[in-house]
């Protein structure tokens, strides 16, 4: 029995460099603009003011083709052409963006460019025995049944068109090397300028001309080897239009007066050796580019479907056919396209398309800076020509370029980016992809930690960093809450488990409670890191925990951990308490009876029983932190300060004051002279939402007095925070 070989058919078409990137490329680039505005340009900018600015512009196109280069050649380029790729690079948000505004670009680009065309076949033909809208829509249906045949079938297409392109052009030269003459040459050399026409305007006019460069990279799905075509081609079809439209510009100002190139004809047609040819080159020009569109357009909707970013997009991402053909995406864009034609006044709608053009190679500018000042070790592109200040500077000359067109427009794009990117950021998207961000986050840690590292400690950098014995996942969810309001957000918070036994068999426990813990703090939203050990006993575990959790200047500095009034568990608790004071940890105890529901509105006061000022000086520090939240910013501080019946009140008062002045912390005062301060405190704290009290843990409580003291502590009505400073927290700083 003989194996019968797989058909070739069965296979998806690709396309080479010329095929996929350079022939669609060059036919956008030599467009409208060529053909029907290059003499303006050169009859008001002059040829010196017109090389210059077909300079700028190719320069903006070049090192966007470096940064562009620079990211194809970094991944394995799928389809969805520069949405794949500032996605893969930038993440969800910023591809999203790219993705639906660079489409809805494509789209509409597809109703100006038949839109031209119509208006080429009417120049063409005067009489064509039928209106405007009635060609145009025709022209959009036999685009689009082009396109929806499949891609194959378009390039072959485009090969065809860039022929009469070239002959056009051909044609143009040669009949306008007949009439140079230096004569004619010497008087267009410098501008004319007018009050309507200045070197901003006429950069504006001829800017769209050098956009082409998408054209190639919207077929990366069908490309045989994205990451040589793209920058070949690109580069490529850059280094060829240049030269066409130096040489036209050079001819035109050798062969044509001033007056004519500013008048109304088209001296293009006029000049060559066989006029209508170039009415044949217009008419292929447009067509080609609303060819190149309407394939580009599709293939980015059906990359940005599959991805599942919006749900109701996936029917979007279905392909037909070997070659995977975006047909569904093909069907609503020419649904688009016709409502644009429809539409009618497409003039007004063409600034924006522009602007989301440049908004798109801004943001591929900004994803090649953002991965080169990553230093990602995944960053490795083969195309080594480009360095971070090439890509910034691309980055910058978008934004420059989008307002010096149009700062109207410029700000409307932008404005519509950002909202789409809140939307974005908003919905909380789960993506398959990594991307620059996590690896420009840990370059600045990084860099913070180093520097961190190398700066002496002192007081008034203090920022609580405490580590929570929460146990499982927001089985303490007291503790949590607290952990999280006294850190303010300016501090950090570590949820810490600690489970006895031995680490080798425990150790697959470990990480699922680890795993736990961290999908607890993503689903609660809450500003903090997991950890978890495995140790043979508590006391050790915490040993492992205040020793290696952290790095550098981000070790936590307050152990925080819940009351127990489990007799079995009181050694431990002393020993813990001991412990963490050997090693100058600070620390606080909870005791909390609060409901979920009276976490939304704390009735009464944030009391703090002064008994000195080392405890003092952390308690005042975190009622300061505390009040800083939304809901805890209506709860006045109390310092309560009980003192011996015949002591100085005044004294005592004024020495409270003077330390809440020093300390910049507005606090009521309350002096309680008594012989039990305990009973004071008791019958002055209430209404009390919370209680800080300073304790001095002792080295070792055989008899358990701090015990007994601490229970009588906590007994007093409402939540209770015992407090240690372990000296790193002062008031004067």
């Amino acid at each position: 029995m003989t194996n019968k070989k797989e058909p070739n058919e069965s296979k998806p078409r690709k396309f080479g460099t010329f095929g996929g990137v350079f022939t669609p490329s060059v036919l956008t680039i030599l467009g409208v603009i060529l053909f029907l505005r290059y003499d303006t340009v050169i009859g008001n900018a002059g040829l010196w003011g017109a090389l210059l600015v077909l300079l700028i512009a190719k320069l903006f196109t070049t090192i966007t083709t470096f940064s562009l280069s620079s990211i194809a050649t970094n991944m394995k380029v799928k389809g969805g052409g520069s949405y794949y790729l500032i996605s893969r690079s930038l993440g969800v948000e910023f591809g999203g963006v790219i993705a639906v505004f660079f489409y809805m670009a494509l789209a509409l680009s597809v109703a100006l460019y038949v839109v031209g065309f119509t208006e080429a076949m009417f120049l063409a033909f005067s009489e064509m025995g039928l209106s405007f809208l009635t060609v145009a829509t025709l022209t959009n249906i036999v685009v689009f049944t082009f396109v929806y045949i499949g891609a194959g079938w378009t390039i072959r297409v485009h090969y065809f068109i860039l022929l009469i392109v070239l002959v056009a052009i051909g044609s143009y030269c040669y009949g306008a090397w007949g009439h140079a003459s230096v004569q004619i040459l010497s008087e267009n050399l410098e501008p004319a300028w007018t009050a309507n026409h200045t070197l901003l305007t006429i950069f504006a006019l001829f800017f769209p001309a050098v956009t082409g460069i998408e054209a190639g990279v919207n077929m990366s799905g069908d490309l045989k080897n994205p990451s040589k075509s793209i920058p070949l081609g690109t580069f490529s079809a850059i280094g060829f239009t240049v030269v066409v439209y130096a040489g036209i510009a050079v001819l035109m100002a050798s062969s044509t007066s001033r007056g004519s190139l500013i008048g109304d004809g088209m001296v293009m047609q006029e000049k060559a050796w066989f006029g209508p040819m170039v009415y044949a080159g217009v008419i292929a020009a447009t067509l080609s580019s609303a060819l190149g569109s309407m394939m580009g357009a599709p293939r980015i909707l059906q990359a940005f479907a599959k991805d599942n970013v919006f749900k109701w997009l996936k029917y979007f991402a279905l392909g037909s056919g070997r070659s995977n053909e975006p047909r569904r995406a093909i069907v609503i864009t020419f649904l688009i396209t016709q409502a644009g034609i429809l539409a009618g006044d497409l003039d007004s709608i063409a600034p924006i398309i522009t602007m989301f053009f440049l908004l798109t190679y801004g943001t591929i500018n900004l994803a090649s800076f953002y991965e080169s000042i990553s230093a990602n070790p995944s960053f490795r592109p083969t195309f080594k020509l480009n360095h971070w200040s090439i890509s910034l500077l691309g980055a910058l000359m978008s934004l420059i370029v989008m307002y010096l067109i149009n700062w109207i427009w410029a700000s409307v794009a932008i404005v519509a980016a950002s909202a789409m990117f809140i939307i974005i950021k908003r919905a909380e998207l789960t993506v398959q992809w990594g991307d620059v961000r996590s690896g420009y986050a840990y370059r600045r840690a990084r860099k913070a930690l180093l520097t961190l590292e190398n700066e002496r400690y002192h007081p008034k950098n203090w920022r609580p960093s405490i580590l929570t014995l929460s146990g499982v996942a927001g089985s303490r969810m007291h503790l949590i809450k607290y952990a999280n309001l006294l850190s303010a957000g300016r501090g950090l918070v570590s949820l810490a488990q600690i489970i006895p036994g031995d680490l080798e068999s425990l150790n697959k426990h470990r990480m699922e409670s680890e795993k736990l813990i961290r999908g607890f703090i993503r689903e609660e939203g809450l500003p903090a890191f997991p950890v978890v050990v495995v140790d043979d006993n508590i006391s050790d575990g915490l040993k492992a925990l205040l020793q290696c959790h952290g790095i550098g200047g981000l070790r936590p500095n307050i152990l925080m951990l819940g009351w127990s009034n489990d007799p079995e568990k009181k050694d431990q608790f002393s020993t813990i308490l001991s412990l963490a004071k050997r090693m100058k940890r600070s620390f606080l105890i909870l005791s909390s009876n609060k409901e979920e529901k009276s976490w939304e509105d704390p009735s009464g006061a944030i009391n703090i029983w002064w008994t000195d000022q080392k405890n003092g000086a952390m308690m005042l520090l975190l009622a300061f932190l505390l009040k800083g939240d939304r809901e805890w910013r209506d709860s006045p501080i109390r310092v309560l300060r009980p003192v011996a019946l015949k002591a100085d009140v005044e004294n005592v008062e004024k020495e409270m004051k003077e330390i809440l002045q020093g300390g910049r912390i507005e606090a009521e005062i309350v002096v309680l002279p008594t012989d039990s301060s305990l009973e004071a405190v008791r019958g002055a704290m209430s209404p009390s939402a919370l209680l800080f009290a300073g304790f001095e843990p002792a080295d070792e409580d055989p008899a358990g007095v701090l015990l007994h003291f601490m229970e009588q502590i906590v007994d007093l009505p409402g939540d209770v925070i015992l407090t240690y400073n372990a000296g790193d927290v002062t008031l004067e700083s």
